[in-house]
């Protein structure tokens, strides 16, 4: 239950004229202090009463996200007069998408207040309780655009193949398959894998709100990805099931061109399931840095399904990567209207946090859309500072070293800026252990900072993640800096991928899928 703050004044009243005031104590001068007509400005959510909250969206947002609704709706409705155009449709559920996220973070702020969920802003003067685990709602509302969606790319089959279309004159020829089997022509399989998506997704939403309620430890949420992805995983073997990898051509004579991988591959991608979540996990501790390094990475896979689809000359028509990277595109537009709405709100100074349950649904969705997508490899391209910084971590992950329980950087309250975090050790280290700190420490560009006692043994070492890490190269910093910065190592690292994909990757491999 939480008890609001509530902030009394007292008023002194004075008796009538001639009679004598009562004696009060002495109250030094300096605390008292001139009182300004002008009203105090408050943060949009703080402990305070509920009418003092702001809850309401002032009058150029009203305006701009009902336009923008209107617009969008305006637009799916234009969809039903042509044949469906489901991405100009996924474009529009997008902005749909925004605005109502948009509007629910704004108006359950204060209904999250109430029920506990809040959490204090450790690298603010002020330390105010904001509402957490708000990536809730975002993915609640993504969820819901996702099953709203399904007709639009099935839309030209329900019309032409069904008799509910309207079109029982068409004549359809029935394709045989490999093994003389026929179907219909709807394509059941696309809709299992997107049926499947959902379930996986759910699952993972699920499974991260009772994570931020119940604060499960991280050695028991490990696997929380991995039980979610068992209905995608299934989908995959019943109506895919390709298993082979291309051996690269430096490699060739020794493996061939391809390499059964079998149940290895499965177990594969089920390592992509946990990564991708727990990835962007650990990579936080700042003002909107969950929310900005998935917004960069949706946006990298997004321009990887264009580059994708663009047609190469004498390729065949349709391009056989056109689905796969079409379901990419079904799932990452909304993903980017429903974060843009979040970033709005969590990017510096946050007025909420985004909690473990955004980082879940995040990662699932990106590794739902690199493995239904069939591009896993180019995925985790994309992941290369989430890579660099879970390897980066697991002396502490794995407790070879104390792993306190948060691992953000400090906040000077002198300064106001962030510096590395250190954990204490109990025990001085072993020698060994001592010897390689104290080397890597000392190199040209140190990998971590070290505290000795008058003696030389080490009392205290930085924790190990990228933004500590990122702050002991290039000193304290303010934390919207720090966000920017390790914002900008993405987007870098993001087009370095998209580059070695796309021009480097026939150095390795013989065939590129765009030929």
């Amino acid at each position: 239950m939480v008890h609001n703050t509530l902030s009394f004044s007292l008023a002194w009243v004075w008796p009538k004229e001639g009679a004598k005031p009562p004696s009060v104590p002495s109250v030094p001068r300096q605390m008292f202090r001139p009182i300004s007509s002008a009203p105090r400005a408050k943060p949009r959510w703080s402990l305070q009463t509920e009418d003092e909250m702001i809850t309401t969206l002032d009058r150029s947002e009203t305006v701009g996200l009902s336009a923008l609704s209107v617009t969008c709706l305006a637009i799916l409705a234009n969809t039903f007069h042509g044949n469906g155009e489901p991405v100009i449709a996924s474009l529009a559920f997008s902005g749909l998408a925004f605005a109502f996220s948009y509007c629910l973070i704004r108006w359950l702020g204060p209904v999250f207040v109430k029920a506990g969920l809040t959490g204090q802003d450790m690298s603010k003067l002020k330390k105010t309780e904001i509402p957490e685990n708000m990536g809730a709602i975002c993915a609640i509302v993504y969820l819901l655009t996702l099953i709203v969606f399904i007709p639009f790319p099935f839309y030209q089959d329900i019309v032409a193949a069904t008799s509910g279309g309207g079109n029982r004159d068409v004549v359809l020829e029935n394709r045989p398959l490999e093994k003389g089997r026929i179907l219909h022509r709807f394509p059941h399989s696309k809709l299992a894998s997107y049926l499947s998506a959902l379930l996986s997704l759910q699952s993972v939403v699920i499974l991260g709100i009772g994570d931020d309620l119940f604060d499960i430890r991280w050695r028991h949420k490990l696997f929380i990805p991995a039980l979610a992805s068992i209905p995608m995983l299934v989908v995959y073997f019943v109506d895919y099931g390709v298993t082979n990898v291309v051996v690269p051509v430096q490699l060739e004579h020794y493996l061939g061109t391809l390499v059964d991988l079998g149940w290895i591959y499965y177990a594969y991608m089920a390592c992509i399931a946990i990564f991708c979540p727990n990835s962007i996990n650990i990579l936080a501790g700042i003002n909107g840095i969950e929310v900005t390094q998935s917004l960069v990475i949706a946006v990298s896979l997004l321009l990887n399904d264009v580059l994708s689809l663009y047609a190469v000359p004498g390729t065949p028509s349709p391009h056989p990567a056109t689905d796969p990277h079409l379901f990419s595109i079904y799932l990452l537009l909304p993903f980017v209207g429903v974060s843009l709405a979040l970033w709005c709100h969590n990017w510096y100074p946050a007025k909420v946090f985004v909690g473990d349950t955004y980082c879940y649904f995040a990662g699932m969705v990106f590794a739902i859309v690199g493995i239904l997508g069939h591009f896993s490899k180019t995925l985790l391209l994309l992941f290369i500072p989430q890579i660099l910084n879970f390897l980066y971590s697991i002396p502490q992950l794995f407790r070879l070293i104390p792993c306190p329980r948060h691992r953000l950087p400090r906040f000077n309250r002198r300064t106001g800026l962030l510096e590395p975090s250190s954990t204490e050790w109990q025990s001085p280290p072993s020698a060994p252990a001592a010897a390689l700190m104290k080397v890597l420490a000392n190199l040209p560009v140190p990998l971590l900072a070290v505290k000795q006692d008058s003696s030389g043994r080490i009392t205290a070492t930085s924790n190990l993640t990228v933004l500590n890490l990122w702050l002991v190269w290039f000193g304290p910093m303010r934390e919207d800096r720090l966000a920017i910065q390790i914002v900008l190592a993405q987007s870098v690292c993001a087009l370095l991928g998209l580059l070695i994909r796309h021009k480097l990757a026939l150095l390795v491999f013989r065939q590129d899928n765009r030929q």
